[in-house]
């Protein structure tokens, strides 16, 4: 089978993609239910405990794979009404009592949180995931 100028080979694929399907601790495919999100989202969570914040790591892209699977579910059942990265963090600091301080391992030291919430800096998907990952909340609402 030919797609777009790439050769596929279902024959091929379909072993390799049941051996790594057994292999995970929960089925990779789009998210249907509130019960498959918890899942991935527990998945998200020991792959950023893994990976961290090195975008070299070898499964740094698994982790993006995983975050973009949930967001996905996320956008299309509990969409989020528009807001300031920075506003949803003030509120979400707000909501838990926290301090810039608080947030140094997520974000950088508290100079970094200061500049994001005056506007003078953007959160990153790194720290967007880390934050996501704090809150529990999707990495959406920060980019």
């Amino acid at each position: 089978m030919t797609t777009a100028g790439i050769s596929i080979d279902p024959a091929a694929i379909a072993p390799a993609w049941r051996s790594f399907q057994k292999a995970l601790p929960v089925p990779l495919t789009p998210i249907r239910t509130e019960a498959q999100l918890e899942e991935l989202t527990a998945l998200m969570h020991s792959l950023v405990d893994v990976v961290g914040d090195d975008e070299h790591h070898e499964l740094a892209d698994f982790l993006d794979l995983v975050g973009q699977l949930i967001e996905d579910y996320e956008a299309e059942r509990h969409p989020v009404l528009e807001a300031e990265p920075r506003a949803v963090l003030r509120f979400l600091m707000e909501q838990h009592g926290l301090k810039q301080t608080d947030l140094s391992e997520e974000i950088g030291g508290q100079s970094v949180v200061s500049e994001i919430l005056s506007g003078k800096r953007e959160i990153n998907a790194r720290q967007a995931k880390a934050l996501a990952v704090r809150f529990g909340v999707s990495p959406a609402v920060f980019i």
